[in-house]
Order: C-alpha cells, then structure tokens, then sequence
C-alpha cells in the first residue's frame, strides 16, 4: 500500500513540475549564440525625473546602486536574478522572452516595440531626449562616458528602462508611441 502511495506521490510530482516547465517562458531568439556585439565602461545617466543609472565595465546596470540588468558583450540582458530577459539582435531589435519585442535599439536611437519611429535619442554628447507621437521633445537626462562603442550600450539601457517604465508592473497597457513618453523614465 505504502509502494502505492509513494508512486502515487512521485508521479504527481512529477506532473506537476512539467506542467510549470511546459509554462515557463521560452529563452529570446539566439539566446545561446548571442546577437549585437556590445562594448561597456564605467557609464553613468543622471535622469532627469528617476534615480541615477550605472553601468560597470563588467555590464552590471545599477538603478540607483540596486543591481537591475546584467549585459554580457554579445547582447545579452538578464534580471537581477540572472534569468534571461532579451537579447540585441545583430539587426537592432530587441527581443524578449516567448520573442516579444522590446523595440529597435541602434547606436543612438531606439523605437518602441511595433512602430519604427524612435521615441527616445542618445547624443553624441549623451543627452537623452524622449520623443512623443507629435515629435515634442522631452529631456531626459544626461548619459557620461557612453562616447564611442559604449554609446550603443547605452542606449540599450536606456531602452531597457523606457520599455519597463512605458510598460509598469502589471499595468496590461500596450506598446504605442505617445503614452506616458518622458515620464517617470
């Protein structure tokens, strides 16, 4: 009886942990290869309504000194807690788990999922502007050390952040340009 039981117990078990494996989300696209190459160096973004952004030579992004992303220089993005996130591809966009799109990312400008019209800018001289749908402009802040190849890596994050920000947890609000552009990012 006791055999019975035991079986009984391990094959739910077992049932129940590929039920949650069958819905856990899928890696991004190339996960295992990577995409876009990315360069990194000690980078910091003094936002202009948020806390301060860092990057570490090593791809750590910190919010406010809280560890938020990890980069690795092929393109990939994790969570804090080291789980896949997104990865750049080589053609710019940015792709997330399941394979939804987080946008465009190119070296100084990024676009939000679904439209190619960029919503945000980073110049040369590492000013962000924010974009809304009637082409006003927003300052967001001020990026320093992103010069050269890093500047794509900062745009990255600043898309990162933009898309998390335009998205709020569990706000079920879609992806569209215009909405909540230059707030809060």
């Amino acid at each position: 009886m006791q055999a019975k039981q035991r079986s009984f117990t391990a094959c739910s078990s077992l049932l129940a942990a590929s039920l949650l494996l069958g819905c856990a989300p899928r890696n991004p696209p190339r996960w295992a290869e990577g995409g876009a190459e990315l360069s990194f160096a000690e980078a910091r973004w003094d936002r202009e309504n948020g806390d301060p952004v860092e990057i570490r030579p090593n791809g750590h992004v910190l919010v406010d000194g809280d560890l938020t992303y990890v980069l690795d220089r092929v393109g990939r993005v994790t969570n804090e807690d080291f789980d896949a996130y997104a990865v750049l591809l080589p053609d710019g966009q940015l792709a997330g788990l399941d394979n939804t799109s987080l946008g465009r990312v190119g070296v100084n400008n990024a676009s939000p999922p679904g439209l190619v019209e960029a919503w945000l800018s980073v110049g040369a001289d590492g000013r962000v502007t924010y974009f809304d749908e009637d082409g006003e402009r927003t300052a967001g802040g001020v990026w320093r050390g992103c010069a050269g190849p890093v500047q794509r890596t900062c745009t990255l994050v600043t898309q990162l952040l933009a898309v998390a920000s335009y998205r709020g947890p569990n706000s079920g609000v879609g992806i569209g340009i215009g909405v909540g552009v230059g707030v809060g990012f």
